[in-house]
């Protein structure tokens, strides 16, 4: 289909769009008959309109193919302007075209509604809901403009200068946004006094969490979220059925997180939970969790337990947690139903059969299989007899009798139930048939009474035959909807070929903190506000997006700049002598856990006659730029009073400087070092320094953005220096006051989440790998409770290491 990209081109899609649709076969040959039918193949037209066509050709429904062509008239007549008139324009002639003057109607055909009664129809909106809104303020910004697409004289606005005079009038009644409006944490403690007490232990309570109000705003209410169908709204074959659904819904968006439980959840995923559960979060309705347990030799129980730990560290909480195999009985009596009708059989073909019949490799022409047309009776005692187990597997399948001439692969007679020995997860030797996801699908979408059925757009062929499934048994039709998925560069998501790697001891499970596994991602210390807000800034389309990795790292970085306490720790120390004080030195110093951020806390370190630098703020010369430690120069200390001026070294036998001699400069007049570097006392009495038992630093696993393409294969391209482990590292005394207060606060549990910056080196947070008494922490005793310290590096700083 190469030969459509300079086709779609001409009608304002960008080469990388038009390469990817012209690769989708369904859409593809859709939308060059729309370019044929608005007559532009040759000349093209401009984008504006070309963005119209596009939008008619990927939304389309079978009942509004007949009136294509009249829509793309339109179109191009100028009568459709907005992408909203498109789906009007189809929705109409999806429920009968009677006449023009009717559809121009139906779809605000010469209408123009102006600048003034966008205002007057916002403020009448915003008066007679003044309460609410003065009550809960921003927050109520997300419903309104949802809210502001049901007035009936903005229906045909521009969303745009609706959405910008929405935002204008709820600045002059509330003022800018304030703490008021950011989303408050529900905490058992006390508020943290803002003004820190010197003489009480260090609060790393975490700084306001960045708001994800406006983001969320934005992803659900707005874009092509913004126009998906009400509850309610979607055509169903009987009306009966749309009643019972309203019934048992109460109206409420009803959405589900549908993950197979054969593997462990990845960086994609984040997207899919958040699409689901936050487009049913923002419209005041439910999500459930269900797992598509139809493969009995792949689903295991640490799967089912990860997800639903993975789903709730992301922030959110199942309305129920269900399962396919709860509806095996419903979907077997549906398989029957269908059967009964003429459309299933039972077919006795070979993998290799069934694919020649479908055309085979070369697309050749597709023909009916030899049991396509088997007695009902007959194919009703086969498939009994396949549930009683009296056939072997792959003997025999259940196929669904849908649309060989139809050019979409969905529709080539889908297998429905194959024959399965082995015993399941949850029912055990019960069943030894297994429905297929084509068949589970779209029938417990609506067993659950699912409003919005939402997945990613490599099931966007599925669309149909999904429609077909559930119209066929005459049950509840759900909408589906895709998206574009998430892909980051620099990383392999297949759960074959990770396994490969965690087999082949590459890495060192399916949590180690160089994959993209959502488990690797929490283990290396990713929060997961991060990873959210990291999802809704990208938005979502219905393009694929790939995503450098650096973008993400940003992200994180961003985040933890505002919530995590700094601690100095050195992974190369130096030992440092100062030469002009008494052996038993002391000075007391204070150490913000954040500085500029008072409500974070303080601690306090020891300063003394020995302390450490890290080895690489040193040089035995000195050179032009360079600002730090030298023989002959001086430079201030963090939080210490005074700086130090060096005036030697020594060196051990191998040339490798062993120990820096300085003065401290604590008389004369104070001159202002260029620069500042971090250090850690040698004080037995104070505990200090602390041992870093290991400091894990993780760097990409792959050298190349899409290691596929490497020559030999993705294992070729693994990054051999991807884990340094670091022994010898020493941390401030701060680090036990830290720890304390997060035990106390979250009582141990979940060790990545006892983040830190590190300063001047990076972000890290605890490994699962270390030991904690948590009792004796608990008791105060913090030093005996800490057994050993294992940290690992979540992402850089954002300066240049090599920095002077």
């Amino acid at each position: 289909m190469e030969e459509l990209i300079p086709l779609f081109v001409k009608i304002g899609l960008s080469e990388s769009k038009a390469k990817d649709t012209a690769k989708n076969k369904k859409l593809a040959p859709t939308l060059e008959t729309v370019i044929d039918e608005a007559k532009v193949r040759e000349s093209g037209c401009d984008k504006e309109r070309g963005v119209l066509l596009y939008s008619l050709a990927t939304t389309v429904t079978k009942g509004a193919l007949e009136h294509l062509s009249f829509i793309v008239q339109k179109i191009m007549k100028g009568d459709l302007k907005t992408t909203d008139q498109v789906s009007a324009a189809i929705k109409y002639c999806e429920q009968g075209f009677t006449n023009e003057d009717e559809f121009d109607a139906a779809t605000g055909v010469g209408i123009t509604v102006t600048p003034e009664q966008i205002k007057e129809a916002i403020a009448e909106y915003i008066n007679s809901n003044k309460e609410n809104i003065v009550t809960n303020r921003y927050k109520t910004l997300g419903p309104t403009l949802a809210n502001a697409r049901k007035i009936e004289a903005l229906r045909w606005a521009d969303g745009g200068k609706v959405k910008n005079e929405i935002e204008a009038q709820y600045l002059a009644l509330l003022g800018p946004k304030d703490e008021r409006d950011a989303p408050q944490k529900k905490k058992k403690e006390p508020k943290v006094n803002t003004k820190a007490d010197p003489k009480s232990k260090s609060s790393t309570a975490a700084a306001a969490e960045p708001t994800t109000v406006d983001l969320a705003t934005k992803v659900f209410f707005e874009g092509e979220l913004g126009k998906l169908h009400k509850a309610g709204e979607n055509p169903q074959i009987k009306p009966e059925l749309m009643e019972e659904h309203l019934k048992a819904t109460g109206g409420k968006v009803v959405t589900r997180f549908p993950p197979e439980p054969n593997g462990y959840l990845h960086i994609g995923h984040a997207k899919a939970i958040n699409v689901s559960f936050g487009y049913a979060r923002a419209h005041n309705g439910v999500t459930y969790l269900r797992y598509d347990d139809t493969n009995p030799e792949a689903e295991e129980e640490k799967y089912f337990t990860s997800i639903l730990e993975t789903v709730k560290w992301l922030g959110f909480e199942p309305f129920k947690i269900t399962y396919s195999s709860d509806y095996f009985q419903q979907l077997f009596d549906l398989a029957v139903k269908l059967i009964k009708k003429g459309l299933a059989y039972t077919c006795q073909c070979t993998g290799e059969e069934i694919n020649a019949c479908r055309g085979g490799k070369d697309h050749g022409e597709r023909r009916a299989c030899v049991h396509r047309d088997r007695p009902i009776e007959e194919t009703l005692d086969q498939f009994y007899k396949m549930k009683e187990g009296r056939y072997k597997e792959g003997e025999v399948t259940l196929r669904m009798k849908m649309d060989l001439e139809n050019g979409n692969p969905q529709f080539w007679d889908l297998i429905a139930y194959r024959v399965l020995y082995t015993p399941h997860y949850r029912t055990h030797d019960q069943w030894c048939i297994y429905p297929t996801y084509d068949f589970t699908h779209c029938l417990v979408d609506s067993f659950e009474n699912i409003t919005h059925s939402l997945c990613t757009t490599e099931f966007r062929q599925s669309r149909e035959s999904y429609y077909w499934l559930v119209d066929a048994v005459e049950v509840y039709k759900p909408v589906q909807w895709e998206y574009g998925r998430l892909n980051v560069t620099g990383t392999i998501m297949s759960k074959r070929k990770i396994l490969k790697m965690v087999n082949n001891n590459y890495v060192s499970d399916w949590d180690d903190p160089r994959l993209y596994t959502l488990v690797g991602i929490r283990r290396r210390g990713v929060p997961p506000e991060a990873i959210n807000n990291f999802v809704l800034e990208l938005g979502v389309t219905t393009s694929q997006s790939t995503i450098e990795v650096k973008r993400f790292d940003t992200k994180t970085r961003e985040y933890l700049d505002k919530t995590t306490p700094r601690l100095m720790a050195i992974l190369d120390p130096l030992r440092v002598v100062l030469t002009n004080v008494s052996d038993d030195y002391l000075e007391e110093c204070i150490a913000p856990n954040k500085p500029r951020d008072p409500s974070m806390g303080e601690h306090k370190v020891p300063f003394t006659k020995v302390f450490y630098i890290d080895r690489s703020d040193f040089r035995e010369v000195d050179s032009k730029g360079y600002y730090r430690l030298a023989p002959g120069k001086s430079v201030g200390l963090l939080f210490a009073k005074h700086p130090v001026h060096c005036t030697g070294f020594k060196k051990d036998k191998d040339g490798k400087i062993t120990e820096v001699e300085c003065i401290y400069e604590n008389e004369g007049e104070f001159k202002k070092p260029k620069t500042y570097i971090h250090w850690i006392a040698e004080s037995p009495k104070d505990n200090s320094p602390v041992q870093l038992d290991e400091v894990r630093i993780y760097e990409r696993l792959f050298l190349h953005d899409n290691p596929e393409t490497v020559e030999g294969g993705y294992l070729n391209d693994i990054n051999s220096h991807s884990l340094e482990i670091v022994k010898g590292g020493i941390a401030e005394v701060g680090i036990y006051d830290q720890i304390a207060d997060w035990v106390k606060k979250t009582g141990g549990k979940d060790k990545e989440s006892m983040r830190w910056q590190f300063t001047r080196t990076g972000y890290f947070c605890l490994d699962k790998d270390t030991e904690l008494d948590l009792d004796l922490i608990k008791a105060g005793k913090v030093k005996e409770g800490i057994k050993k310290l294992v940290v690992n590096r979540t992402v850089s700083l954002k300066e240049d290491a090599d920095k002077d």
